[in-house]
């Protein structure tokens, strides 16, 4: 039996979807309900908006944006100031967010990202985090070239001799990159790293600036790595994912394109796990 039949032999439905649940054209759209999840969206960007200024930015009636506001008050979704008559997100949103980000791996959002990210720069990704002052290697997707590095799951690397971890430790403030780094001596892995806390804190106030780390050689001789970090629903850089390999095919001429993909493949996890792409920054 064709396993789309049934035993009568007519085909089977999936279940919990439609036989055209992937046609997306307008007929298979709610009207009312895409222009309400606009408003909403419009909404939780701009929030403390007033009924005029939500329908005249949005170009919509204001009758017609006051009948969705009420709807998704009802729902706790969005909640109106009676003082400053002006509407915001409601407490409902953030349990619904929540919900989402229970849902939510890293690791399992990251693969897809990762695969991409070594298919455009044709280097091993990998995904990192913070564990007790080090980097601990969560995933990697390697390259198919010969030549590549290799970071297994559970493998741990200094930060400041690490792409990954100097991009996580340029986000942090300045107490708390101390309480990570305290007890540590800043070890010489080869002629490059940096082992002056000095020199590290300005290494990291440019990786900040331009919003990505390079290790050039500063772990193991003859390897390059670029990093970006990712950020969660709070803003906090939760992670790293970066590419890595030798400097015969990483050179410094390479950096622009490449560390342009990275970053890209770290918003798009940033936004994958319900973060922010690029951070708001006091």
């Amino acid at each position: 039996m064709d396993s789309h039949e049934n035993g009568t032999g007519t085909p089977r439905r999936s279940r919990g979807r439609p036989r055209d649940w992937h046609d997306k054209t307008a007929q298979n759209t709610i009207k009312s309900l895409d222009r309400a999840m606009a408003v909403f969206e419009f909404l939780s960007e701009a929030q403390g908006k007033a009924l005029s200024d939500i329908a005249s930015e949005m170009k919509q009636s204001p009758a017609t944006v006051y009948r969705i506001l009420v709807t998704l008050e009802g729902r706790g979704l969005v909640e109106f100031d009676p003082v400053e008559q002006v509407w915001h997100i409601g407490p409902h949103a953030f349990v619904i967010g929540a919900r989402f980000l229970r849902r939510t791996s890293l690791v399992d959002r990251a693969r897809p990202i990762m695969r991409k990210l070594m298919e455009d720069t044709g280097e091993t990704a990998n995904l990192g985090v913070e564990k007790e002052g080090a980097v601990l290697f969560l995933s990697q997707v390697e390259t198919h070239a010969t030549i590549r590095a290799f970071f297994p799951p559970g493998t741990l690397s200094a930060m400041h001799a690490s792409g990954i971890g100097k991009a996580l430790l340029a986000e942090m403030d300045s107490a708390r990159l101390k309480r990570t780094l305290r007890n540590q001596t800043l070890e010489a892995f080869t002629k490059h790293t940096i082992t002056e806390f000095d020199e590290l804190e300005d290494d990291l106030k440019d990786v900040r600036a331009r919003g990505f780390a390079v290790d050039g050689e500063e772990k193991n001789l003859g390897m390059r790595c670029i990093a970006a970090p990712v950020f969660d629903v709070t803003g906090e850089a939760v992670a790293g994912i970066s590419v890595s390999g030798p400097v015969s095919r990483v050179g410094p001429g390479d950096v622009d394109r490449m560390s342009a993909c990275v970053v890209e493949a770290a918003k798009a996890l940033s936004l994958a796990i319900g973060g922010e792409a690029i951070p708001r920054r006091l």
